[in-house]
């Protein structure tokens, strides 16, 4: 059942890659919540599984955890000025767990020295309007800074039916923001992030993360999401995400 599995969700993949035709960062396809200004490599197949869950919390105090995320995301095309990427997610356990993702990333630097990386992008993207079609389109634009880090900051819009507030009302846009480094003072395979998502919505939060490369296929990352309104989003959450590229 599992070889099943892989093999329905791995195929488009790998024919896509074949038909258009590394190096990797922790975390490339996204921050720790937010997306990223990332994209794959083409070629590359990225496997990621992201857990959230409440921590020393019983159930009847908000204790939860959501449904597991098993990721696939390739590396579809790139140039010097560009990259795209396609992914789809499986959710479990969900009544509807599959979601699909697509981003463009214009590379930074890649048309005047000092311009920034700027991300176009969908994501949660389901397979019923009514239930799981969160379709978050999104704009981020990314600035690398000497010695400081990387900046982004973009906007983000979602279907006004499923991403409201804890009304019920229409509550389906809001700021993108985040900063993130690699501690090479530290140890040049240790990453840092922190993110930002505005809206009283499912999606928004502050989160913060802290990866580590083992290899440079493998990363792990561990954080934490402080969600704007724990009314409609839930407690906030501990989260372990495993990156691995193939």
């Amino acid at each position: 059942m599992i070889r099943k599995f892989f093999a329905v969700i791995m195929i488009p993949f790998v024919a896509t890659t074949v038909l258009l035709a590394t190096e990797s960062v922790a975390t490339p396809s996204s921050q720790v919540w937010i997306p990223s200004p990332d994209a794959q490599t083409v070629g590359t197949l990225h496997f990621g599984v992201d857990n959230f869950t409440t921590i020393s919390r019983k159930v009847d105090n908000g204790g939860r955890q959501s449904p597991t995320v098993f990721g696939l995301t390739v590396g579809v095309f790139e140039d010097d000025l560009i990259g795209v990427e396609l992914g789809i997610d499986i959710k479990e356990q969900s009544d509807y767990p599959t979601y699909f993702n697509a981003k463009i990333v214009v590379k930074e630097d890649s048309f005047t020295l000092n311009s920034p990386a700027v991300a176009f992008g969908i994501y949660d993207f389901g397979t019923d309007n009514d239930n799981n079609n969160y379709k978050i389109v999104y704009v981020l634009a990314a600035k690398s800074l000497p010695y400081l880090g990387r900046l982004s900051l973009g906007y983000y819009v979602g279907n006004s039916s499923l991403v409201v507030d804890k009304n019920g009302n229409e509550e389906n846009d809001g700021w993108l923001a985040s900063f993130d480094r690699t501690l090479a003072e530290i140890d040049d395979r240790l990453w840092m992030a922190i993110d930002y998502m505005g809206g009283d919505n499912a999606y928004g939060a502050t989160s913060f993360g802290l990866a580590w490369r083992f290899s440079p296929q493998v990363s792990t990352l561990f954080g934490y999401g402080i969600y704007n309104d724990n009314d409609v989003a839930g407690e906030d959450t501990f989260t372990i995400q495993l990156d691995i590229d193939f």
